[in-house]
């Protein structure tokens, strides 16, 4: 299979935008071919010149972390940007579909309604896996993309590997594995497995372990045709030269964020068992993420009285088998024991 073939036949013929750094690449002394401004900026450091458009010295940061070649990385404007534009990509509207997994990750429904595209769900087993059979069953020659979430948003649990395996070998679309999660995880990051499967596509973000969330920097790494494809329809300019700074730095402080990744797993499994413990709570489900889901009775009731406390948890009972369920982030160890006594006066 060649993944070209999926695209859009417009996108196939689109001539995409050239920017002033994709016409001159080298270095010089007078810039006057951007319409910039030549005298600086009001801020202590220079922000008047337009960034790099492929963000070149970030990816190859990344490329040392994630041991993934700079061709085959995507840098989205959060990788809520990726999703929206492999929609745009690969997806023709009022014709093509895609299959999404709930409970699962919002934004995939967002975005496919948003480009006109049409949304099959084929919802987790009871134990939050999938269901090949029904997915089998529910593809047909439109079905352009599989959204996969893994580990799991709101569930928390990591899906089989093997089930993965099957649908990326079989399917004859992109398969978008979500790893919103996976510096928590004890399963393996999918990237491996990038000289495998031409049509696979594995997201990760800064937002989460790296704690970033607020600079909005998303990843997507793919074969060297998609990463083509996602490039040729981006933005020019999508990641903002202030972003890139921040994050080459960030990059040089991995120590300190395996130390928070080890201390949120820990305190993810205290947590855990505590919560288990109090009398309305009716099951903690396992998790590979940096959050627990909880089923609690009258879970919206509680909700409400942490929230009088200034407690802010996720009230996910109205979600498709999430039924009484609250999601909670593992806090600091401060905010953790916060929770824990605000539910025993409950």
């Amino acid at each position: 299979m060649d993944v070209r073939d999926l695209q859009r036949e417009n996108i196939k013929n689109l001539s995409p935008y050239s920017t002033a750094r994709d016409e001159f690449k080298g270095q010089a002394s007078v810039y006057l071919d951007a319409n910039e401004n030549s005298f600086g900026s009001p801020l202590p450091a220079d922000y008047n010149r337009y960034p790099d458009p492929l963000q070149l010295d970030l990816k190859d940061a990344i490329s040392k972390i994630k041991g993934v070649p700079i061709e085959n990385t995507f840098l989205g404007n959060g990788s809520d940007e990726a999703i929206d534009l492999l929609f745009r990509a690969f997806c023709n509207p009022g014709k093509d579909n895609v299959i999404i997994l709930p409970p699962t990750y919002g934004m995939y429904e967002v975005s496919a309604n948003i480009n006109d595209v049409e949304v099959r769900k084929v919802n987790l087993t009871p134990d939050f896996q999938l269901d090949l059979e029904t997915i089998s069953e529910t593809i047909d020659a439109n079905t352009k993309m599989i959204f996969i979430c893994s580990p799991n948003n709101p569930t928390g649990n990591s899906l089989n590997r093997t089930d993965i395996e099957t649908i990326l070998a079989n399917f004859k679309g992109l398969v978008v594995i979500d790893e919103a999660y996976i510096n928590f995880a004890r399963q393996k990051t999918f990237i491996q497995e990038l000289t495998e499967y031409g049509n696979l596509v594995v997201l990760q973000t800064f937002s989460k372990a790296w704690g970033l969330a607020a600079l909005r920097l998303g990843m997507a790494f793919s074969s060297t045709h998609v990463i083509d494809i996602l490039n040729k329809v981006k933005p020019p300019y999508n990641i903002n030269q202030a972003t890139q700074d921040l994050a080459l730095a960030a990059l040089e402080n991995i120590q300190q964020v395996n130390e928070w990744i080890k201390l949120t797993v820990s305190e993810r499994d205290r947590l855990g068992n505590a919560l288990s413990r109090l009398e309305k709570v009716r099951k903690i489900y396992p998790s590979d993420a940096n959050f627990i889901l909880a089923q609690i009775d009258d879970a919206h009731g509680v909700y409400h009285q942490l929230v009088n406390q200034g407690i802010i948890v996720r009230d996910r009972s109205k979600v498709v088998l999430c039924d009484d369920c609250l999601r909670i982030t593992v806090g600091t160890v401060e905010e953790n024991n916060q929770l824990l006594t605000a539910l025993e006066q409950l």
